[in-house]
């Protein structure tokens, strides 16, 4: 059972950055693709980045791209991202998301293990 604990959410202005971490345990992290989603107030949960236990491939949902960075380092257990550039529509909570197994995914139901999420608000 992998537990995961995100931080590093809070308030930012237009075009400041935030970078989140989410924290494994209880498994083999290196075994896992990682990925970030996110759920504003009123919407359908979304996908921002996802990567591969290796890190060798990212992928970033079209609204965040150029904007933010997925990453991981694996010796730490732990999974990043790196939100630039930030605007109001990425206001929302923003939960790190893993399963087992090769590959990257954008969908939800492809993830086995969930944080209790972090928010994060862009004022304007």
């Amino acid at each position: 059972q992998v537990q995961l604990v995100e931080s590093g959410g809070g308030l930012v202005q237009v075009g400041g950055s935030l970078r989140l971490s989410c924290a494994a345990s209880g498994g083999t992290f290196s075994r896992y693709a990682m990925g970030w989603f996110r759920q504003a107030p009123e919407k359908e949960r979304e996908f921002v980045a996802a990567i591969t236990w290796s890190a060798g491939h990212t992928y970033y949902a079209d609204s965040v791209k150029g904007r933010f960075t997925i990453s991981r380092d694996n010796a730490k257990n732990t999974v990043y991202l790196q939100m630039n550039n930030l605007k109001p529509e990425d206001t929302a909570v923003y939960y790190c998301a893993a399963f087992q197994g090769w590959g990257t995914s954008s969908d939800a139901k492809d993830y086995d293990y969930w944080g209790q999420g972090t928010q994060v608000t862009v004022s304007s």
